[in-house]
């Protein structure tokens, strides 16, 4: 395991002032066992930690840094902002801007709210729906995760999972009542859902594509199930693409898999890096919200300019480089999954993959919690060794970015087989 003295003492400091040492659980290597490191700088591909090792970066802020870390023109963007001031509290031309090319991108956002993370979209977006439809229950699915919004820490699976603590401390059971979770992948759960309370259902929330449990899939016709349902039911279908916005494609999973929600959460991307998120859906209710509508939310850093000049740079880049950028995420991603050794399970959509330690396919989250974490972490730390860094949980999936380059890859791929070998 790798010695790094100062990230120990800097944890240990840490310890004395916030829980755990971290601000955000996973950080804290719980399930990995060891120190984590401590980030000094990032650089395209590259973390560099205070103990002067460097990495080969797969978690990129959790998916956000599709062009690597310190992106020019991200940076130059910022930098421009400076200028002129970080928050105002009042509007901007730049949040139109932002808002206008998220809809152009992806649109079935006919109307856009901006906000500050994932969790303030996902918690917006099923308050906007339950005002809508007049209806109280949420239906989500085992091992997704939306936030930490107190009705959706139902079988969540990321952090939760990699934790092994109770889906709902803290959580009145009131809350989490309104929640029915059910198993991702499972046409049939969810149909007899619907079949015995669809009269009360306000929503049902999906990741389309899982990363919370691990990188899973949607079978062929989960998706057009979910879709079609929610239509005959009259319930409004919440897409999270807070992690697989403008990752799997320019305009996400529902362009990837060609399926319309009514509202869509992002994140991650949209803000190159920074704390910006945004939901948004069809103009009927999104007409809801105020103040055209009775539905409150509101929040004072939404579209600072800071966030939002860094997100018109981030859509920009993607605009410009259009389907080229995703044939190589493609390609960069496929070869490096494609040396994992038998008795591994990869699953892969895109640039978003997970080596899950079973042999068996892992469709769900009863199935991915079948791997042998134990094994992950062995395998965790000799890429750390090595000089390749990965979520530390076997729950999380990897990303692959534009600025991972051919050789990247090829010394990733060798470090694994090293570990099998």
């Amino acid at each position: 395991m790798k010695s790094l003295p100062k990230a120990a003492a800097l944890l240990e400091r840490a310890r004395g002032v916030t829980p755990g040492g971290v601000n955000s659980p996973v950080r804290a290597f719980r399930s990995v066992g060891g120190t984590p490191p401590y980030i000094l700088r990032g650089a395209g591909s590259r973390l560099f930690d205070v103990d002067g090792n460097s990495y080969i970066d797969y978690v990129g802020s959790w998916g956000p840094l599709l062009f690597g870390h310190l992106f020019p023109p991200v940076v130059e963007a910022l930098r421009g902002v400076l200028d002129v001031g970080t928050s105002f509290g009042a509007p901007t031309e730049r949040e139109i801007i932002l808002a206008e090319k998220i809809r152009e991108a992806v649109p079935s956002m006919q109307m856009v709210r901006l906000v500050n993370s994932g969790t303030e979209a996902t918690m917006s977006a099923l308050r906007v729906a339950r005002g809508f439809t007049g209806r109280d229950l949420t239906v989500k699915f085992e091992g997704c995760y939306h936030g930490h919004v107190d009705s959706l820490l139902v079988k969540a699976g990321s952090g939760i999972a990699t934790l092994g603590i109770p889906d709902t401390a803290g959580v009145p059971a009131a809350f989490a009542d309104t929640t029915i979770a059910v198993p991702y992948n499972s046409v049939e759960a969810l149909e007899a859902v619907f079949k015995t309370h669809g009269d009360w259902i306000a929503a049902v929330i999906v990741e389309p594509v899982a990363g919370n449990m691990g990188c899973v899939p949607p079978a062929p016709g989960f998706l057009e199930a979910m879709r079609a349902l929610c239509t005959k039911r009259a319930a409004v279908l919440i897409f999270d693409e807070v992690m697989t916005g403008f990752r799997l494609a320019r305009g996400g999973a529902q362009e990837l898999y060609g399926i319309r929600p009514d509202l869509t959460t992002i994140g991650k991307i949209v803000g190159g890096g920074l704390p910006i998120a945004a939901y948004g859906g069809r103009a009927d209710i999104m007409a809801k919200v105020a103040p055209s509508g009775p539905i409150y939310q509101a929040g004072t850093l939404s579209g600072n300019p800071l966030a939002v000049s860094a997100g018109i740079a981030m859509l920009d880049e993607i605009a410009s480089r259009g389907p080229a950028l995703y044939a190589q995420l493609e390609a960069r991603t496929a070869a490096l999954c494609a040396g994992a050794p038998v008795g591994i399970t990869v699953n892969r959509v895109g640039s978003m993959f997970t080596w899950f330690f079973t042999d068996q396919p892992v469709t769900d989250y009863e199935s991915a919690k079948r791997s042998d974490a134990k094994r992950f972490g062995e395998f965790f730390h000799h890429m750390l060794e090595h000089g390749v860094y990965l979520a530390p949980s076997q729950f999380e999936a990897g990303f692959v970015g534009a600025a991972h380059s051919e050789a990247d890859i090829a010394a990733t791929a060798d470090a694994a087989v090293g570990f099998f070998t």
